[in-house]
């Protein structure tokens, strides 16, 4: 499966910001030093790992914002399968531009790669279920378009990018306005037309209250066993979207995903996901 990027302009900005902090004020002395200015080089970006690949649209903008000269053929993009060993990109151009631009392509391409294969490890537990794999808020600040385009690489699906996209409704909300009638009435009150509204439950006497009340269109069922998850799908009967959260693991989740959960969304996928190992070779 291959995907669209998106625009190179919305990316940039990021890129750049993580360029300027590599760089400092005075650029790479390093190469500066002991590379000639006339020097050319090709490198190529390998992997040292099998993993589902991501980031390889910002390592080509990184390396183009420091060099818009550089000649760079991407081999194995974004969303596909690679073997250890495999070349990614090639870079061919001026060697200090490239050696500039390294670290922060590896940066991300590492760390985009990790999460999109920790993601496609847990979509594979789903098969055979219509249960989709999302992720949640819990990104790295500063980074979260990045990474969660590198969830959709890894072929899961994304929960809100930000607090305005949905109303979601989470226990101490429950706490602060005094239960799950408030909340919902408030909600039913004040929400567009265009505005979804999913609310979280932990017991099911709080989800028979939210069949009751209605306002929402999707439930979370947060941290509860198998068991209590099979009740919750029976109770909702199709009245709504469910979506599990909370002790997801790669364990877990294929029986997560046979309880007939509509969603399984899981921090994990982008706060506990391993760099892998990209390397440039000259």
């Amino acid at each position: 499966m291959s995907f669209s990027c998106v625009p190179d302009m919305i990316l940039e900005p990021m890129i750049r910001n993580a360029l300027m902090e590599d760089l400092g004020s005075y650029g790479d002395v390093t190469t500066r030093a002991v590379i000639p200015a006339e020097t050319t080089y090709t490198a190529c970006l390998n992997a040292r790992a099998d993993a589902i690949v991501s980031g390889m649209q910002v390592a080509r903008i990184a390396f183009h914002l420091v060099d818009a000269t550089l000649e760079i053929e991407t081999h194995v993009v974004d969303g596909q399968p690679c073997k250890a060993g495999d070349t990614l990109m090639t870079i061919k151009g001026s060697a200090a531009s490239i050696l500039s631009g390294e670290r922060v392509a590896l940066n991300f391409a590492g760390r985009l790669t990790g999460i999109a294969t920790k993601t496609a490890s847990f979509v594979a537990e789903t098969a055979g279920t219509a249960a989709r794999v999302t992720c949640t808020r819990k990104t790295t600040p500063g980074l979260r378009l990045v990474e969660k385009l590198a969830v959709l690489h890894g072929g899961g699906f994304n929960h809100r990018y930000s607090l305005s996209d949905a109303i979601l409704i989470k226990d101490n909300h429950i706490a602060a306005a005094g239960g799950v009638r408030q909340v919902l009435e408030a909600a039913k009150a004040h929400a567009s037309h265009m505005m979804a509204v999913e609310i979280e439950v932990d017991r099911l006497d709080q989800l028979a209250d939210v069949l009751e009340v209605g306002g929402a269109s999707v439930v979370l069922l947060d941290n509860m066993s198998t068991e209590m998850l099979h009740e919750a799908i029976e109770l909702v009967d199709g009245r709504m979207k469910t979506e599990a959260s909370g002790n997801v693991t790669r364990g877990r989740i294929a029986s997560i995903a046979a309880t007939g959960v509509d969603y399984i969304s899981s921090g994990a996928l982008t706060h506990s996901a391993a760099t892998v190992d990209i390397g440039l070779d000259f």
